[in-house]
């Protein structure tokens, strides 16, 4: 069956009953119909003291991706069947990828959360919020600018904020507004960005409460006046509006994985051009609600999960216990000079040139300091010649690694998986070092990215980016952490350089400001922050049926 099959095929929990797994009472559920809920900021778990966070990463993906969400959730149902307390903690899926190339963000197979479509289209209403509140302050800018009696000499063309939607629409990358005469504004070029990448979604996801994502939306950086003077959104008193349209959004989505154990599920940055990782406040309500909490970062080791440990725990002062790699043999042979279209085939030598991928990505994580466990994601097509060879991989690396099989079977396919999760946990001493001080420069801090991370050798600044880099430490910004955009198909920022690269340098084009998030965004390649779709999109091959039933969606 398929995965919208799969998911069709279970009878949900009320979600009333799923969340008196959690000692949740129904009087503090804000019911979304029967299956899915939200859950009030001031929440308490019954845990004395927050359970053991693990973190879900993978290798170098494919463009399909290799499981991280899949395998989340597996590993959920797979601690839950050990008698563990566990929740998992997920981000939301956006449209662009939905209706693109990767599909939804929902898991797959038997280890999936439901109710799936709902998840995956437009759940309950998040990214809607994070749209409309982007616009707003978009809006004010422009407004600002059209009032002779009320403007603050904001310079139209140093506005660097943008409009957002939440669909793939390479179109709209860069554009022109308001043509059509004095009525219609000042003509500017700019562009929009994908939802998933806006500012907004980074404050959602890194904001303590109301009071906190209000403060963060004042301190949103617009752009320049005519006289060159800094320009943040609380000049424009856009705080307060912006923040009421948030008002639903900041709290957490419960809802259940197929074998009805509780998941939450809130906020949803992209990986290679955001933090990629879900809120602040869902990771630390999973925490005080279970034993073991497992959360997933985007795409690669380098990308979301960096940022996961650079950005969103220092923020959140947190630490995982364990990380988990999510490993396909169907990627490390791409890796090692397979081509795309040919991955079902086995060729064991492909598997052992693109091995180093895997191997980069365990010596990156090591350096923070917790115990990796590989996780094997399998598929059909794999041979037991081609799993054996990764297995050893593994052991050779002196990592616990574990089948995984959570599409097939659900959380029975993952018991090796979470047994050797809960010996990591025990043995992990809750170490945890940062790649960089904040304290270092913004060259300081890229440089050790790409070097203890990415295992490249230097960095080029291009003349704005270094124009950027003297600005920003004048506005205080460059004590904030990074957040690197680069391609999540390469270590390096060549999406052509698959494996394990060696001696390349890093190219920082431009920088953006995310100072309500709360860091620097150093565009890398040629990243874009406005997806485009496939030559096959996804959208072409979905439709609903008279009475409401959907097909086509994964």
């Amino acid at each position: 069956m398929t995965d919208i099959e799969i998911a069709r095929s279970v009878d949900p929990k009320r979600i009333v009953e799923v969340a008196k797994r959690l000692g949740i009472s129904p009087n503090d559920l804000e019911l979304y119909g029967h299956h899915k809920a939200k859950l009030p900021l001031d929440l308490k778990g019954t845990q004395e003291k927050p359970g053991a966070l693990i973190l879900v990463t993978a290798i170098t993906p494919t463009p399909a991706g290799e499981g991280k969400t899949t395998t989340t959730i597996g590993l959920h149902d797979a601690l839950s069947k050990r008698a563990k307390s566990s929740i998992a903690v997920i981000r939301e899926p956006s449209l662009g990828p939905v209706f693109g190339i990767k599909g939804g963000a929902a898991g797959g197979g038997y280890s999936q959360v439901i109710p799936m479509e709902d998840i995956n289209l437009h759940f309950t209403g998040d990214f809607s919020a994070v749209e409309k509140a982007n616009n707003l302050l978009s809006a004010l800018i422009d407004n600002n600018i059209q009032s002779p009696s009320r403007s603050i000499g904001i310079d139209h063309r140093a506005v660097l904020w943008k409009r957002v939607m939440d669909m793939n629409d390479r179109a709209l990358r860069s554009i022109i507004t308001s043509l059509g005469g004095r009525g219609g504004g000042f003509p500017t070029e700019t562009g929009f960005n994908i939802t998933a990448a806006s500012e907004i979604m980074a404050i959602l996801c890194m904001s303590r409460d109301l009071e906190d994502l209000q403060q963060r939306m004042g301190s949103i950086y617009i752009g320049e006046t005519r006289t060159k003077e800094p320009v943040f959104a609380k000049q424009l008193n856009a705080q307060g509006a912006m923040t009421l349209l948030m008002k639903d959004a900041i709290k957490p989505n419960l809802v259940q994985t197929l074998e009805g154990n509780p998941t939450l599920i809130h906020g949803g940055p992209f990986a290679n051009i955001a933090q990629g990782t879900n809120s602040i406040i869902a990771t630390k309500m999973g925490m005080s609600l279970a034993e073991y909490t497992i959360t997933e970062a985007g795409f690669g080791a380098d990308l979301g999960a960096e940022k996961f440990m650079n950005i969103k725990c220092r923020a959140a002062g947190v630490a995982p216990k364990a990380v988990v790699i999510v490993a396909t043999i169907r990627a490390l042979k791409y890796h090692g000079g397979q081509p795309l279209a040919d991955l079902k085939t086995p060729n064991i030598e492909a598997l052992k040139k693109g091995l180093p991928n895997l191997g980069r990505h365990i010596e990156s994580m090591q350096t923070f300091g917790m115990p990796v466990v590989i996780s094997i994601n399998r598929f059909t097509e794999d041979s037991e010649d081609e799993i054996a060879i990764l297995n050893e991989y593994a052991q050779t690396c002196r990592v616990r690694v574990a089948l995984s099989e959570g599409w097939a079977k659900g959380g029975e396919g993952c018991l090796d998986l979470a047994d050797r999760v809960i010996e990591a946990v025990a043995e992990s001493d809750g170490a945890y070092h940062p790649t960089y001080d904040l304290e270092d420069s913004i060259e300081e801090k890229i440089t050790k990215v790409v070097k203890k991370i990415y295992g490249g050798d230097s960095v080029e600044f291009t003349a704005k980016a270094k124009r950027q880099m003297i600005q920003f430490a004048k506005l205080g910004f460059d004590k904030l952490p990074i957040c690197m955009a680069k391609t999540q198909k390469s270590l390096s920022d060549n999406d052509k350089l698959i494996g394990r690269p060696e001696g390349f340098t890093i190219n920082v084009r431009e920088f953006e400001v995310a100072a309500g998030a709360g860091f620097i965004v150093p565009i890398c390649g040629n990243m874009m922050r406005m997806p485009g779709l496939p030559a096959t999109p996804a959208a072409e091959g979905m439709f609903i049926d008279a009475q409401g039933v959907i097909d086509g969606l994964s």
